[in-house]
């Protein structure tokens, strides 16, 4: 019996099922899916982006001799011994006294080393704003009998000079400013110096003339306060001897006008420095 026909009749019989199997099999994709273009855009924009780390900084303060050396280290370091002179210590054990050095950097600041005005001592000042007018300023400890931490006459023509103490004086931490202009000498932050120094910007000069004002209302805020209250210490006094024992209300009185000051000295310190920024800005 030939067995040939039966065999091809079969193959015909499973050739649909084959040919179903085929078409319900999932498709295959030859290529990646692709992303859209904005996602491409933003991803070539971020590797544009991704610069490599800058070096490590090893030389990041900088400190300048009078000779005109300049020394650049990592760390600078202010040593005061009890004994013996104040000097500065680099990170790699150079050691330069600051008699020597003209200016130096450290973490908390850039320090200068210049003569106040009216003194022939050099001192440290750190500089607080860079400008046509610049800034500076020295902190101190000492010792003060004021129970307001700072004098009622805006520190003689130098601004910032209160600090914190107790309630009835002691040692307070006193900051004072002064400024240079142009890089010139140091001078006093007082109204009249700022003013010789912005004569030629009528801003700023008004502005200044305005914390004038100010300085001349907290003065006699602080004269009549002293005045009223003196007096009504002195009527209590004289109440109590007559058997009649109570306050004066003229010590009461008082108080207003010590407030006013406090007021006054806020805006005249705006005004101050107002008038600074407006003429580095103008210049």
């Amino acid at each position: 019996m030939n067995l040939r026909p039966l065999l091809f009749s079969l193959s015909l019989l499973a050739l649909p099922t084959a040919t179903t199997f085929a078409q319900t099999a999932p498709r295959q994709l030859n290529t990646q899916p692709t992303l859209p273009d904005s996602v491409v855009r933003q991803h070539q924009q971020q590797r544009q982006t991704a610069l490599p780390a800058p070096p490590p900084n090893t030389t990041r303060y900088a400190v300048g001799l009078k000779n005109g050396q300049v020394y650049r280290a990592y760390d600078v370091i202010v040593k005061q011994p009890v004994f013996g002179r104040s000097y500065l210590l680099l990170d790699d054990g150079q050691r330069f006294d600051l008699d020597q050095v003209r200016y130096y950097e450290d973490e908390t600041g850039f320090y200068v080393r210049t003569t106040l005005p009216k003194s022939k001592r050099e001192t440290t000042l750190r500089r607080d704003r860079v400008g046509r007018i610049s800034l500076y300023s020295i902190t101190r400890t000492q010792y003060s009998n004021s129970p307001y931490g700072y004098s009622p006459y805006g520190g003689f023509g130098r601004f910032g000079g209160y600090g914190y103490g107790y309630p009835y004086g002691g040692y307070q931490t006193v900051k004072t400013e002064y400024f240079s202009k142009d890089n010139g000498p140091i001078e006093d932050l007082s109204l009249r110096n700022l003013s010789v120094a912005t004569s030629d910007l009528p801003a700023s000069r008004a502005l200044l003339d305005q914390a004038r004002s100010y300085q001349r209302i907290t003065t006699l805020s602080y004269v009549a306060a002293a005045g009223v209250v003196a007096a009504g210490i002195f009527s209590t006094f004289n109440s109590n001897e007559s058997g009649a024992a109570r306050i004066s209300p003229l010590v009461y009185a008082g108080l207003p006008l010590l407030i006013v000051p406090l007021v006054l000295q806020g805006k005249q310190q705006r005004n101050i420095k107002q008038a600074i920024s407006l003429y580095n800005r103008a210049q």
